[in-house]
């Protein structure tokens, strides 16, 4: 009888919802017009293309993070955010033991001048790159970006006008 019943808090075990912490973080889609096209501003990190973003810090709004994570891993002085509505992102990963969940909240930000950037190195950012809308659909290497990509582009008409 003890046996069985070990075995059944066993499989309980394994059937209960695993615990997760929550992370929000935020981003930005930096975006221009050039020669009559749509291009946003894409990172290479780690070996990967990215859109930049980052966790949220203590006493921070989502605004507020997306605004200085995007200024701080491209090097850009003042990108305005002009809409909120886009689509959120969701990733679950490992580290340390622990599960976590997730949340990235993305904001258009327009690009109006001829700033240079400068990668966050330190962060493994490599390049920042504009990049043609619809190339940085294809080329983005996380596949939880490209419904965000997706959004931005089929509400861009109402991003010009805001």
């Amino acid at each position: 009888m003890q046996m069985k019943r070990k075995r059944v808090m066993t499989i309980l075990r394994m059937i209960q919802p695993v615990k997760t912490k929550k992370v929000e973080a935020a981003g930005g889609i930096v975006f221009r017009e050039f020669e009559n096209e749509t291009q946003v501003l894409m990172i290479f990190r780690n070996g990967f293309w990215d859109i930049p973003k980052g966790k949220r810090e203590k006493g921070e709004t989502i605004e507020m993070c997306a605004r200085r994570e995007v200024m701080e891993e491209v090097g850009a002085d003042s990108l305005p955010i002009v809409y909120t509505e886009l689509v959120p992102s969701y990733h679950t990963y490992q580290q340390k033991g622990k599960i976590y969940n997730k949340t990235t909240y993305w904001y258009a930000m327009s690009f109006n001048s001829e700033q240079v950037f400068s990668p966050e190195i330190s962060e493994g950012i490599e390049r920042v790159s504009w990049v043609q809308l619809n190339d940085a659909i294809e080329k983005v290497d996380y596949e939880n970006l490209v419904p965000v990509l997706a959004d931005f582009k089929n509400k861009l008409a109402d991003i010009k006008k805001a």
